[in-house]
């Protein structure tokens, strides 16, 4: 089961730190993604991140803006992002797969989601 937190309202510009914890046992064994839904549009990649952490790969628009990262031992990953846009504005996702991927349908389990809001 996994837990996403940490989203809301900020101006553009500022930054948010996303949270997905993961109960289980096993979490070392799962990439972990994010992706982002907006408002009447399909659900994109964001960033995903290697079961050891040692790899990342981004979504071209969040390249040197946002950064994900894990911690195994507390079973949780995170995505900071840092100098938000209005278009960053959606439900954000956390995902698992044992496969280091960026589509979406491939991956098995899903979080609930948090709404990022950026304002103008």
């Amino acid at each position: 089961q996994l837990q996403a937190s940490g989203g809301g309202l900020v101006q553009a510009g500022g930054s948010l730190r996303l949270s997905c914890a993961a109960s289980g046992r096993t979490f070392s064994s799962y990439a972990m993604g994010w992706f982002r839904q907006a408002p009447g549009k399909e659900r994109k990649f964001v960033a995903v991140i290697s079961q050891s952490g040692g790899t990342t790969y981004y979504e071209d628009s969040v390249k040197g803006r946002f950064t994900i990262s894990r911690d195994n031992a507390k079973n949780t990953v995170h995505l900071q992002m840092n100098s938000l846009k209005p278009e960053d504005t959606a439900v954000y996702y956390c995902a698992a797969d044992n496969r280091l991927g960026y589509v979406a349908d491939e991956y098995d389990y899903w979080g609930q989601g948090t709404e990022v809001t950026i304002s103008s």
